[in-house]
């Protein structure tokens, strides 16, 4: 079983989604148990990459980030790593029903609900390079303003407490794996909610650390930043001190422009499933029934230290 831990409170009630692909930024959700269906709308957070996949390069040179990430980093770690993800997840799909997909559907589909396929691990990792890649910048860090800060000042109290409680979520990931900034236009904070009708007052900003591969996108949250806490991110700058190098990732490196933009995106999706959601509500409910709601309890969630 695996454990995925979030800033939020516990809960058993898990929603169980089943992915229908289709091309294009739009896609439907399916839930299903005991031969029952329902459909909501799910909008792509990012564009769409079909396959064969190619490396994407950094949105600047690869000696940019000097002093604070070496070009020698960038060389391993987007030249090796982050290439071979691609080159492996183009091998794994060709052929196969996800030869034709985006690679965010390739992500959600092959995640299975937790029962990983084996494409799952390959798909994530080249979309989080991508995402990790452009949340960061040549004279990045400072601070953010606009809607973005208020968020961060309405759902973390100060933006020194979101930045002590985003360090502190990086630092103490165990093992290889992500730490997150994401928007949670759910209702619930489990892992694999997915509410396509999300309340006013419960969409929020959320700090999630994710292990291995995994990332948000998984239980239908917006990522808006991330910082990758595998061991190859860091250590040729800053061998085993991760405590240095995430601090010079947010006070130096982290891209508040395009989380303000990714956010705005992500707010924009929330609107229209809720929009749309309620089209679907009033086709599927005539009469004003209850809907059903189906639940699952396989995946542990806790909070994070």
């Amino acid at each position: 079983m695996m454990n995925v831990a979030v800033t939020a409170t516990p809960s058993s009630l898990l929603y169980s989604p089943l992915l229908l692909p289709s091309q294009g930024p739009n896609r439907r959700m399916q839930w299903k148990r005991n031969g029952k269906r329902r459909l909501a709308t799910k909008v792509a957070v990012s564009g769409v990459i079909t396959a064969g996949f190619e490396l994407k390069p950094p949105p600047y040179p690869l000696d940019a980030l000097e002093p604070h990430m070496s070009r020698e980093t960038l060389d391993y770690h987007w030249g090796k790593h982050h290439k071979t993800y691609v080159e492996n997840l183009n091998k794994q799909i060709l052929g196969t029903d996800l030869d034709a997909l985006s690679l965010e559907e390739v992500v959600l589909l092959s995640y299975n609900k937790g029962n990983m396929l084996p494409a799952f691990n390959n798909a994530a990792q080249a979309w989080n390079h991508e995402f990790f890649w452009e949340s960061i910048q040549p004279g990045g860090g400072g601070k953010p303003t606009g809607e973005l800060l208020r968020l961060i000042e309405r759902d973390f109290g100060s933006f020194e407490e979101f930045l002590e409680r985003f360090k502190s979520a990086a630092a103490s990931n165990f093992g290889s794996g992500w730490t997150w900034l994401a928007y949670k236009a759910n209702r619930l904070d489990v892992a694999n909610a997915v509410n396509p009708l999300p309340k006013e007052e419960d969409k929020k900003l959320v700090i999630v650390k994710t292990p291995n591969a995994v990332n948000p996108l998984v239980w239908d949250y917006s990522p808006l930043l991330t910082i990758d806490t595998w061991e190859h991110a860091y250590y040729l700058d800053f061998e085993n001190r991760r405590a240095e190098y995430i601090n010079t990732f947010m006070e130096k490196l982290v891209s508040w422009e395009t989380v303000s933009t990714r956010l705005e995106s992500a707010i924009a999706r929330a609107v229209q499933r809720e929009q749309e959601g309620t089209e679907t509500e009033d086709e599927e409910n005539p009469d004003d029934e209850v809907p059903e709601v189906y639940l699952d309890s396989d995946i542990d969630v806790s909070e994070v230290d």
